[in-house]
C-alpha cells in the first residue's frame, strides 16, 4: 500500500521507493508514502486560486459554520480514527487526544464566529480620531492574506497537529497545505479522505503532502503563513532560509521544551496536593508515552520531600502496564518508530553520564502483547539529580519519550531559576495550595514559559492536566520553545490576517467597515427601525426622538426606585470640593430615560434586548437640561437558525431565524453636545423565515 498525497484535486502517488511506514505495535509494514514529482508551484497556485479565493468571499459566520459542520461530521465518524491510531503505538486515551482532541479544536474554532462581524473581513479595534472637527479619523481592517498556510507537523500528533492549525487559518479564510510527519502520515492521510469526500470544504481549501515534501517552502511569499513543530535546530533551520528573510514569510515554530512540574512547599505528603502532583507528573510521563511536546521533562521538588516523590512516581510508574493498547490493562503503549527508539535510547544514555535511573530499565522490561524486538516499546526512565545548578544535561538534552528527571530545590527563587535554565519552556504547572506561593511562581517564572497551569484540590476534578494546550489560549513559547503562538482562540485567527490602517470621512469609514462612525451620515426614514426586520436594517438607519427637560423630580424619584443616594444625586450641601455644581442626574437614570425615549413600544420584529456596551456618561446633566436621543443602527451580525434533532422539543421561540442588531445611542443636550453613549445589542427576526 502506498500512502497518498492529496493535491490539485486528485490523489496521487509520489514517484520512487519513498518512506517505508511500520506499525509501532508488531513491526509489520503499512507500506510506503513518498512526494517525490509533486509541482509546489502548481499546487500553492491551486490552492490560492481555487481555495482562497472560496474562502476569502465568505463570511466570518460563514466560515465558522462550516467547521462546525465539518466537526459534526467528523465526531460522528470518529470510530474510523481509532484502529489505525494504535498502529502508531497509540492507547484509547492517546487516541482520544489526538483525535476527538482535534476535532475540538474545529468545534472551538467555530464558536469564534460570534466574536467576528458577519464580513470576510475584520474591523479591527477602535476608531482614532484624527481631527479638530470630527471630519477626519482612522481604523484598521484586517483581510485574509492571499497566500497558502503551510502547515507542517510532528509525528506524535497525526490528526490533532493537522485540525488545530487548519481550522484556525480556514476561519481567517486562508487555504492549507499539510504535511504531516511521514512516518504517522497515514493516519492524517484517513482523515483528510473524510474530509474530501464530505464535501464541505471548498475544493483547495485542504491539501496534503505526505512524504518528505522536498521543495515544498521553495515558493513561498509574504502572502504565506508557515508553521512548524518539531525540534527548535530543523525550526532555526527553516526560519533562516533565503526565501523567508528576503519575503518577510511569517514563520511559527513550536518546538519541543524541557517542561517543568513544580511541587509547592505546603504540598507536604497526606495532602491532596502532593497525591496530585504525583498523578500528574505519572502521567505526563505514560501518556503517549511521553511523546508531547509538552510533557513533564523536569520535576522540580523540595528538597524534603525528593525521597518521598521518588518513591511515589515509582510505585505508580511500577503500576503501568506496557504492551499492545487492544490488550485488556494496558495503559501505555509504544513509541511511534524504532527510529524515536534509538534517539531516545541515546539521550537516556546521555543524561546517566550525569544523574541517575532511579526507576527503569530500556532493556529489561515487560509488554503485554505486541512484538517487543520488531515494535517500538520502551520503558519508563525516571532519573534522580541532586546537583541540577551544576550537572546541566538535564536542562539541555531531551530525551523525547517517558523519561523525566527529578530534582530539589531549597526555596521559590531556586525553583524559578530552575525552570528558567530550561531556556523557554511550552508549559510549566505548579501544584501547590497556597495561593501566595502560586502568585509568586508565576510572576517569577511567566517570562520563560508560554503556560503555566496552577493545580489545586479546588481546580483538580476539571482541570484538563499539564500537557493539554487549550483552543482558545496561546500554545507556544520563548526561547528553546521556539517563540511562536498558535491556537489562542481570536488571537490565532488574526495571525493569519493582515492588519490594513484606513483613513477618511466617518461617512467614507463607515461604509467601508459596514459599522457606523460617529459623525457619520445618518439616515431618517418614516417607519421606526424597531419595526423593521433584519433584513430591513441598514447601518446608519437613524431615529432622531423626541425631548425631555430633566428635573429635579427625575432624580429623586430614581434615587428612590434605585437605592442610589450617592451625595452627588441628593445632597446638594456634600458637592464642594468636587466637579458637580448641584445635584447630578443619575447615569444610570440618563440611560434608563434614553430607552424610554428610543423604543417603539408596538409589537413588531424585535425579539429582544440582551446586552449593553461602552457605556460612558460624558457630560454631567443637571435639572433644567433638555435631552434628546440619536438612535442609529451601528453594525449587523446575522446568526444561524437553531437546529433541533428530530422529536426533540423546542424551546419557545428558540426555531426562529434571528440576527443581532447593534445601535448606538447618543443622548446629547440642548447644545447639540453628547451627554452619554452607549451600544446595545438587539435580537430581531429576519422576515423570511427560510
Amino acid at each position: 500500500m502506498k500512502v497518498k498525497n492529496y493535491v490539485q484535486g486528485e490523489w496521487v502517488e509520489g514517484s520512487g521507493d519513498g518512506v517505508a511506514l511500520f506499525n509501532a505495535i508488531n513491526g509489520e509494514s503499512l507500506g510506503s508514502t513518498s512526494s517525490e514529482g509533486l509541482d509546489y508551484a502548481l499546487i500553492m497556485e491551486y490552492a490560492k486560486q481555487k481555495g482562497g479565493s472560496a474562502l476569502r468571499k465568505m463570511t466570518f459566520q460563514e466560515r465558522g459554520l462550516m467547521l462546525k459542520k465539518l466537526a459534526l461530521h467528523l465526531m460522528s465518524i470518529k470510530k474510523k480514527f481509532y484502529t489505525l491510531s494504535a498502529a502508531t503505538g497509540a492507547t484509547k486515551i492517546d487516541s482520544w487526544i489526538d483525535i476527538e482532541g482535534g476535532i475540538g479544536n474545529l468545534f472551538a474554532n467555530a464558536s469564534l464566529r460570534r466574536q467576528f462581524p458577519d464580513l470576510p473581513y475584520y474591523v479591527d479595534g477602535d476608531t482614532v480620531p484624527l481631527s479638530k472637527e470630527g471630519t477626519f479619523i482612522g481604523h484598521h481592517i484586517m483581510v485574509p492574506k492571499e497566500g497558502v498556510a503551510i502547515h507542517i507537523n510532528a509525528f506524535n500528533f497525526p490528526i490533532w497537529g493537522m485540525l488545530e492549525k487548519i481550522a484556525v487559518n480556514l476561519m481567517a479564510g486562508v487555504p492549507a497545505i499539510v504535511k504531516p510527519s511521514e512516518h504517522t502520515c497515514y493516519l492524517t492521510e484517513l482523515m483528510v479522505q473524510e474530509i474530501v469526500n464530505s464535501k464541505i470544504l471548498p475544493e483547495g481549501a485542504l491539501q496534503l503532502v505526505c512524504g518528505l515534501g522536498h521543495g515544498i517552502l521553495d515558493h513561498v511569499t509574504s502572502q504565506d503563513v508557515v508553521t512548524f513543530t518539531g525540534s527548535a535546530t530543523t525550526g532555526r533551520k527553516l526560519k533562516s532560509l533565503p526565501q523567508f528573510v528576503e519575503n518577510s514569510v511569517p514563520f511559527n515554530l513550536e518546538a519541543d521544551s524541557l517542561n517543568a512540574s513544580i511541587l509547592g512547599s505546603d504540598a507536604l505528603p497526606g495532602t491532596e496536593e502532593f497525591d496530585l502532583f504525583v498523578k500528574e507528573v505519572t502521567r505526563e510521563i505514560t501518556v503517549k508515552t511521553g511523546q508531547k511536546c509538552t510533557a513533564v521533562r523536569r520535576i522540580m521538588v523540595p528538597e524534603n520531600l525528593v525521597e518521598d516523590v521518588q518513591i511515589a512516581v515509582g510505585q505508580r510508574l511500577a503500576k503501568t502496564v506496557i504492551g499492545d493498547p487492544s490488550q485488556e490493562g494496558v495503559r501505555m503503549g509504544a513509541l511511534a518508530t524504532k527510529l524515536q527508539v534509538e534517539r531516545v535510547r541515546e539521550n537516556v544514555e546521555l543524561l546517566s553520564k550525569s544523574q541517575d535511573i532511579v526507576y527503569g530499565d530500556m532493556d529489561n522490561f515487560d509488554i503485554v502483547g505486541g512484538n517487543k524486538e520488531k515494535g517500538a516499546f520502551f520503558s519508563p526512565i525516571l532519573f534522580r539529580n541532586d546537583d541540577p545548578f551544576n550537572k546541566t544535561d538535564v536542562h539541555d538534552v531531551e530525551a523525547f519519550g517517558p523519561v523525566s528527571t527529578i530534582m530539589p530545590y531549597k526555596n521559590m527563587d531556586e525553583a524559578i531559576e530552575l525552570v528558567k535554565m530550561g531556556k523557554g519552556s511550552l508549559v510549566t504547572s505548579i501544584v501547590t495550595g497556597d495561593d501566595k506561593i502560586a502568585t509568586e511562581f508565576v510572576l517569577g517564572a511567566a517570562s520563560s514559559n508560554g503556560r503555566i497551569l496552577v493545580l489545586n484540590k479546588d481546580c483538580a476534578k476539571e482541570s484538563t492536566g499539564h500537557g493539554s494546550p487549550m483552543p482558545l489560549l496561546t500554545h507556544g513559547g520563548p526561547g528553546r520553545a521556539g517563540g511562536g503562538e498558535e491556537m489562542g482562540g481570536k488571537r490565532g485567527v488574526l495571525h493569519y490576517l493582515h492588519r490594513t490602517a484606513i483613513q477618511g470621512s466617518p461617512t467614507t469609514i463607515t461604509n467601508i467597515t459596514k459599522t457606523y462612525q460617529y459623525g457619520a451620515d445618518q439616515t431618517e426614514h418614516d417607519k421606526h427601525v424597531f419595526q423593521k426586520y433584519f433584513e430591513e436594517i441598514e447601518v446608519g438607519d437613524t431615529v432622531i426622538t423626541r425631548k425631555h427637560t430633566v428635573t429635579d423630580t427625575d432624580i429623586i424619584n430614581f434615587a428612590n426606585v434605585s437605592g442610589d443616594n450617592f451625595y452627588a444625586h441628593v445632597d446638594a450641601t456634600s458637592l464642594d470640593e468636587t466637579i458637580f455644581e448641584q445635584n447630578v442626574a443619575h447615569g444610570y437614570w440618563v440611560l434608563s430615560k434614553a430607552a424610554g425615549l428610543f423604543v417603539d413600544g408596538k409589537k413588531g420584529p424585535v425579539l429582544l434586548n440582551y446586552g449593553l456596551d461602552e457605556c460612558r456618561f460624558t457630560k454631567p446633566v443637571y435639572p433644567g437640561m433638555t435631552l434628546g436621543v440619536r438612535f442609529t443602527a451601528k453594525e449587523k451580525i446575522s446568526q444561524e437558525k437553531k437546529e433541533f434533532a428530530e422529536g426533540e422539543e423546542i424551546p419557545k421561540g428558540m426555531d426562529i431565524k434571528k440576527g443581532i442588531v447593534k445601535f448606538l445611542v447618543d443622548v446629547y443636550d440642548e447644545t447639540g453636545e453628547t451627554v452619554a453613549l452607549a451600544t446595545i445589542l438587539t435580537m430581531i427576526k429576519f422576515k423570511n423565515q427560510n
